[in-house]
């Protein structure tokens, strides 16, 4: 019996299987369980950014297992309060308390009650294409009706505008908004960076209404799009900053950032049975040192640039617009992505949708500049196919 028919006996059958074992990883590159390499452009939906194996990140989980697995936040710790200390000396200025937990979607679900906890309002307005998670909170500010429409009903409260466009999110934003929550870039709906000058207004509206700016950067932040998160590409500080994927090094784990102008988080009002655990904390204080070393906002910084510059060399009709911000980079096809995937996977490329005709590549910032040249190589060969 192979792996594949085992695990497919067992499976919930949520996922949508690829035909592919991996079992093995190193940097930016993946083996399967015959021994074939893969160039890693996935990282795991973002998680590895540091790339795969790891070896400061691996041994730090390794001496804490040894030490002590769990402590709830109900007592202090030695490894969380340094993790924590560590975290908010690379976070924008203004956050500096945090609330621990395991994912992105929990760090989102966390943001949107401590924003009506603090504004005592009910409303949550987000963007067409967003894509916050899938815990019943965070997909009712998550717009992709295909997600949506099985668990209706939602969370009441929440409403979609149009991203980048001001004028839209000025009149939705009322006097009981509790929150705005937006992606600084889009990832799962497109790969579309939000403009500056968008940000900067959805800050100001905030500001002006009351209400509470929580930026997503669970796929965006520590040094994937080139800052070490990517509301600093536009100046803006959020009152909440959701945060997830790269933070543990590949361990789960997920934050929020938290304002000033936040209030009431009084004991008792959230909480989290793992959130903050020993062993997460380990890890993730492990990866900011690695990040820090490795100078991994710069890396993603020059390799995004020469990706995105590589990618738009390509000439395909099929091509219909390469975009992104550092090392998450889409390229818009005019036709369907699935099997241009198939088709890289083939090839000994990994990489990821962004909606149904978006092709995304989300490398570790260790990638190299060869590995790149043949990413687009074989990107390249599969799109004049």
């Amino acid at each position: 019996m192979t792996y594949q028919s085992l695990e497919q006996q067992h499976t919930s059958g949520v996922y949508p299987k690829r035909d592919l074992t991996l079992v093995r990883g190193k940097d930016a590159t993946l083996w399967d369980d015959q021994g074939r390499e893969y160039i890693d452009c996935a990282s795991n939906q973002g998680v590895s950014t540091l790339g795969h194996g790891n070896e400061a990140v691996a041994r730090a989980i390794y001496e804490q297992a040894l030490t002590l697995l769990n402590c709830s936040e109900i007592f202090h710790n030695d490894r969380r309060a340094e993790f924590l200390d560590a975290l908010c000396n690379v976070l924008p200025a203004g956050l500096q308390r945090v609330f621990l937990c395991n994912s992105g979607a929990e760090a989102v679900e966390a943001a949107i009650k401590f924003a009506r906890l603090s504004t005592g309002r009910p409303n949550v307005v987000a963007a067409v294409r967003g894509f916050h998670g899938r815990t019943m909170g965070a997909l009712s500010a998550t717009y992709e009706p295909k997600y949506r429409e099985p668990f209706q009903p939602l969370v009441p409260g929440f409403s979609h505008v149009p991203y980048n466009k001001l004028d839209a999110l000025a009149e939705a934003v009322t006097d009981h908004t509790a929150a705005v929550l937006i992606e600084p870039v889009q990832g799962e709906g497109g790969v579309h960076p939000g403009a500056a000058e968008y940000l900067r207004g959805a800050r100001e509206i905030c500001d002006a209404r009351g209400a509470l700016l929580i930026l997503d950067e669970v796929q965006t932040g520590f040094g994937r799009t080139g800052k070490w998160f990517a509301c600093e590409h536009s100046g803006v500080t959020p009152d909440l900053l959701a945060m997830g994927k790269a933070i543990g090094g590949g361990v789960p784990m997920g934050a929020v950032g938290i304002g000033d102008s936040v209030r009431n988080l009084a004991p008792g009002t959230h909480g989290s049975t793992f959130g903050g655990n020993p062993l997460a904390c380990a890890a993730g204080l492990a990866s900011l040192s690695e990040m820090k070393r490795l100078d991994i906002p710069r890396l993603a910084a020059e390799k995004g640039a020469y990706f995105m510059e590589r990618l738009e060399e390509i000439n395909a009709p099929v091509i219909r617009e390469v975009r992104g911000l550092g090392l998450l980079i889409g390229v818009e096809l005019k036709t369907k992505v699935a099997p241009y995937l198939r088709a890289l996977q083939a090839e000994g490329v990994i990489a990821l949708p962004a909606g149904l005709n978006v092709l995304r590549f989300l490398p570790p910032a260790v990638i190299t500049h060869e590995q790149i040249d043949t990413v687009v190589d074989k990107t390249a060969k599969v799109l004049a196919g």
